[in-house]
């Protein structure tokens, strides 16, 4: 199998692409590391996918705690013998406030959220895939690399940011044969867009195909990107986007 004897770290794994991620490697033969911040939801999804046989650990935590991600890493070489891929999904939108009402309390969590937090899984995961010569793999969005949109103005810069981030990465690892790749969905089906049918209908005609993505459909990306398949694939900001950032209609 694709993942077979293969170990794969995901976080935001408790619901969205991140369960739709680690549900499809498991099936694909990896041992997984999940973490999300709500233990309730990530037991219920670690459960799930230990019914199947497959291998996993479950720790709730955050993901911009440096201790959180450090002990992770130290968990998956330790019971599996190493860590062979990260996909860093965590994230959160923010409150969907313009940039001059926007609080610094908000932004300061937005940016570490989904930007601070993957400068620190770099940090403790790089070490752990330089020895297995993995990959990386990190969520950005179509939002903030590929265009604005209103209200969400921490959460497009700090997606850049982690864009940015991956390039500089790559460059660095590439060396030593750490791959390291964003992904860009577009709006999907997740908790995060929320379950409100006209905004959904909204969303949906920003894109080419004239939908939202399923969850699964972005996994299915991912593992490609974390797989030996995308083995000269490095530094790329992949648009899973269904042609959002190609639609002027």
């Amino acid at each position: 199998m694709r993942f077979e004897k293969k170990t794969v770290l995901v976080t935001g794994a408790s619901s969205g692409i991140g369960a739709a991620t680690a549900r499809l490697l498991a099936a694909q033969g990896a041992n997984l590391v999940l973490t999300a911040r709500g233990a309730d939801r990530l037991d219920t999804v670690a459960q799930e996918i230990a019914a199947t046989g497959a291998k996993i650990i479950a720790q709730a935590g955050d993901v911009a705690d440096t201790a959180h991600m450090e002990a992770l890493v130290a968990r998956a070489e330790s019971e599996f013998g190493a860590l062979h891929g990260a996909f860093n999904n965590a994230g959160s939108t923010g409150d969907g406030t313009p940039v001059t009402e926007t609080s610094r309390e908000s932004w300061d969590s937005v940016i570490a959220t989904n930007l601070t937090a993957a400068f620190i899984a770099a940090k403790a995961q790089v070490p752990a895939l330089t020895r297995s010569k993995g990959a990386l793999l990190f969520t950005s969005s179509f939002v903030g690399p590929e265009l604005g949109l209103p209200g969400m103005g921490a959460y497009a810069a700090a997606k850049a940011g982690v864009t940015g981030l991956v390039k500089v990465l790559a460059v660095e690892l590439g060396q030593a044969g750490v791959r390291v790749n964003a992904i860009l969905p577009g709006g999907t089906k997740t908790a995060m867009a929320g379950d409100d049918p006209s905004f959904h209908d909204w969303a949906a005609q920003l894109h080419a195909l004239k939908r939202l993505a399923g969850a699964e459909e972005i996994a299915r990306v991912a593992a490609f990107l974390l797989s030996d398949e995308a083995s000269f694939v490095t530094g790329a900001a992949i648009l899973a986007d269904g042609g959002n950032s190609v639609n002027k209609t």
